[in-house]
């Protein structure tokens, strides 16, 4: 479904009103609208700092976030472009370490509106044009550029990166990355790793986690294809989680760091594949001990985040013992990963709302297994866009809920919440429904 952002600026919302009535308004991928929208802005992508370009269909917010936190903890200055946001537009463009402010922002949207506008250029082309602008007129030590879509046909793959990273593969956006082409795989996870891939640049190191065999196939003839070095988890590079260390080893030597401060198992290979990204090129240097430090302050909302208190919070009168929690989990993969986290024989509610596009079944195969009991919500987009609460209840109880509830919204959701028989509420399914959750909880990401 297409994009959505709102401004309480009325100087930035009249760009994006603008910007909604000259783009399409869908997802588009392709590198011809992007390339002429910045050919005409004088091609600020090839004045870029030197980029770490990172893609995966589940992981790569979070490798970005472990990459920045790591050069900020070296003392670097550092871009990120990073997408969806969850509250506010500017969490995409991060300059020398700060959210973009608003009157920057408007500025840079009107400037590449004045020079494309009649391109056709999606949201997100328009959008990674006006991060590109900024990042090329202001000085950093390196720019962390997340891939929107795919990675082969995104817009953000018209970059010269330092290092390119691929976080973890799974089934996701199949209407655009499954669709028949010719020269290209037919077996889906071969097609989704060969999209992936497609950032993979001449003598640039690919850096890329374990995958099945399947997918690391694809991956590897593509690097053979482009010329470029690929170095992947269990045979160039590993990572292990103990009780109180995390360990990455490879040929340059073994490190001892403290765990991530971002929860659960998979992150273990997420902050490996930071590190290694770091570790296969040599212009970018860190001390080892900005590694260690970068894993403990590395901080990425809405992924197993627990919430502070706050006004949505405080509609529970007893809150849960062990903290409500939120993640944007919307996709198999992404419920696999939290359910191999979530503690074993813990009593939780899980509140859930997804988009229409969605694989609703195969979230809630996995988030049941973890679930009291279920309560569904509609979430913050059209009717028709997201799964009908009453039918995904159904859904759930199909899928082995004890108990699925539908409800109104996330207010009443919470309101139906038996605090005494719960320790946990986990509210997952949607990045739009995180988003809506931060700020109903006045905690908006900065």
């Amino acid at each position: 479904m297409p994009d959505h952002a709102i401004s309480t600026d009325a100087a930035v919302q009249r760009q994006l009103d603008r910007l909604w009535s000259l783009s399409p308004g869908a997802d588009v991928l392709g590198l011809g609208r992007i390339t002429a929208l910045l050919d005409r802005l004088n091609n600020p992508q090839d004045r870029l700092p030197p980029v770490f370009h990172v893609a995966g269909t589940n992981g790569k917010g979070s490798t970005c976030a472990f990459l920045r936190a790591i050069l900020e903890a070296d003392g670097r200055r550092v871009h990120v472009y990073s997408s969806p946001h969850l509250v506010r537009f500017n969490e995409r463009i991060r300059v020398a370490g700060t959210l973009i402010d608003d009157p920057t922002l408007a500025a840079l949207l009107e400037e590449v509106l004045d020079a494309g506008g009649d391109l056709g250029a999606s949201f997100f082309e328009v959008t990674t044009a006006a991060a590109f602008l900024s990042f090329s007129r202001t000085p950093a030590d390196a720019c962390i550029v997340e891939v929107g879509l795919g990675g082969r046909l995104d817009a953000t793959n018209v970059v010269h990166p330092l290092v390119t990273g691929i976080a973890g593969l799974g089934i996701d956006h199949e209407a655009f990355l499954l669709a028949e082409e010719a020269g290209t795989p037919v077996e889906p996870m071969a097609r989704i790793a060969f999209e992936k891939a497609g950032i993979a640049k001449p003598c640039v190191p690919l850096v890329t986690q374990r995958y099945s065999d399947v997918p690391a196939a694809s991956i590897a003839a593509v690097a053979r294809e482009r010329g470029a070095p690929l170095i992947a988890e269990g045979s160039d590079w590993h990572v292990a989680e103990g009780a109180e260390t995390l360990t990455y080893a490879d040929t340059s030597g073994r490190l001892a760091l403290p765990l991530p401060s971002l929860l659960g198992p998979h992150q273990a290979h997420n902050a490996g594949l930071a590190i290694a990204m770091f570790r296969q090129q040599q212009i970018v240097c860190v001390q080892d001990e900005a590694f260690g430090r970068g894993l403990q302050i590395a901080h990425w909302p809405g992924r197993l985040q627990r919430l502070r208190p706050g006004p949505l919070t405080a509609l529970l009168p007893h809150p849960p013992a062990r903290g409500i929690w939120l993640d944007g989990a919307h996709n198999e993969s992404a419920a696999a990963a939290i359910a191999l986290a979530w503690p074993v024989g813990r009593s939780t509610v899980v509140i859930l709302g997804m988009l229409a596009n969605k694989d609703a079944a195969g979230v809630l195969s996995h988030l049941t297994r973890i679930a009291r009991e279920v309560h569904v919500i509609a979430i913050p987009v059209p009717r028709h866009a997201h799964h009908d609460p009453v039918a995904l209840a159904h859904l759930a109880r199909s899928e082995g809920a004890a108990s699925a509830l539908a409800a109104s919204s996330i207010t009443e959701a919470m309101r139906l919440v038996d605090t005494l028989a719960v320790d946990r509420v986990l509210i997952a399914g949607s990045l739009y429904l995180a988003g809506e959750v931060l700020a109903a909880n006045d905690e908006i990401p900065t």
